[in-house]
């Protein structure tokens, strides 16, 4: 069986095709950029001409740009949902016995602070949640044309192979440089902010889980448990025997998108999937920069 990954070059792309692999599965990955095939899931064409040739096993949508501005809101729009509709009506007109995989995010809800549900109200509250949400319509409009398509709101998870910029990949990079006795002061945004920290590898195999039954269509992937970005630089300075508060300074004036962002996962859970690797163990692969297989 062949599994066909949009948005391969990801993080989650990378963990989710050597899982896939494992289980004897042809993988392949397309990206804009680099990868097997080089493709837009926004064309329409390419994407249709790609499933009818190949009638892919399983199908995963990863492609997004993970930013919540409003400048990247066509981008969103044309990758996110116009990429999702190519998908699904490529399954429904010329493969019918595909399984798809649609990544959603936890952003897409109203968030009280409280521990989501897959019930709680829908938010629009950025244009990368409109788009998820488009594309969860879309999943459920298919379903009811008979096409096998399973929804995953991703909560925050992390790895080695997180691109800069990400506070959690800033602050483990910080911790290595003061490891090599580096002396700096970095700012950084709000550390009460609280989240989930799972390990991407764990995340895509809650990937696999939702798409091997039946019995449920769309799920929460997260481990239920909050850390904030505090606990996070503790952890990581100290897996290198430093203090944290002597590196990390936070931004004068700066406002977090959201205090606390934690999942209900109890659907996924469930289904017998729990994440593996502890938050320590996470901080450590990171500060040592090493992607585990």
């Amino acid at each position: 069986m062949e599994a066909l990954i949009f948005g391969a070059s990801g993080q989650d792309g990378y963990y989710l095709a050597r899982q896939c692999a494992e289980r004897g599965f042809t993988v392949t990955g397309v990206s804009r950029r680099r990868g097997e095939i080089v493709g837009d899931v926004a064309d329409r064409a390419f994407v249709t001409d790609l499933i009818r040739a190949r009638q892919p096993g399983l199908i995963f949508h990863l492609a997004a740009r993970s930013s919540t501005h409003h400048d990247a809101a066509a981008e969103n729009h044309a990758t996110i949902g116009g990429g999702t509709l190519n998908i699904l009506e490529a399954v429904y007109q010329h493969s019918r016995e595909s399984r798809v995989f649609l990544a959603g995010s936890a952003l897409q809800f109203v968030n009280r602070g409280e521990p989501i549900s897959e019930d709680d109200p829908l938010d629009a509250s950025s244009p990368y949640a409109v788009a998820r949400n488009y594309s969860n319509f879309l999943a459920r409009y298919y379903r009811r044309l008979g096409v096998k398509v399973f929804f995953g709101y991703l909560f925050h998870h992390e790895s080695p192979r997180r691109k800069p910029g990400h506070v959690s990949k800033v602050i483990a990079d910080a911790a290595r440089r003061a490891a090599a006795g580096e002396k700096f002061t970095l700012e950084i945004g709000d550390v009460s902010v609280t989240k989930e920290w799972t390990f991407a590898g764990d995340m895509t195999e809650a990937m696999l889980r939702l798409t091997e039954q039946d019995a449920i269509a769309e799920a929460n992937l997260g481990s239920g448990v909050g850390r904030s970005i505090a606990e996070w630089a503790e952890a990581c300075f100290g897996a290198v025997g430093r203090d944290w508060h002597d590196y990390l300074a936070q931004k004068p004036g700066y406002t977090a998108e959201y205090p606390r962002l934690v999942s209900n996962p109890s659907r996924i859970h469930a289904l017998g999937w729990q994440p593996k690797t502890s938050f320590s163990e996470l901080a450590r692969m990171m500060v040592a920069d090493e992607a585990r297989e």
